[in-house]
């Protein structure tokens, strides 16, 4: 299992978005991700499967 954790500021780099559209994605469930003491941290590798995921829906979708 991945265990590589990241900050919020580090999985808006690794997305490309602003940190706080990364904050709002986590705290709508929208992003996996977990707090521990009131901060958010995400594993790489469930990022990694979000990815695919929606990668995998915009194509159902025939968004690509």
């Amino acid at each position: 299992m991945d265990t590589d954790i990241m900050t919020i500021r580090e999985v808006a780099e690794y997305l490309k978005l602003t940190e706080k559209t990364a904050y709002r994605l986590a705290a709508e469930r929208k992003i996996p991700g977990f707090k521990v003491g009131g901060a958010w941290r995400f594993r790489r590798g469930d990022i990694d499967k979000w990815i695919e995921q929606q990668s995998a829906e915009a194509k159902k979708r025939g968004g690509e």
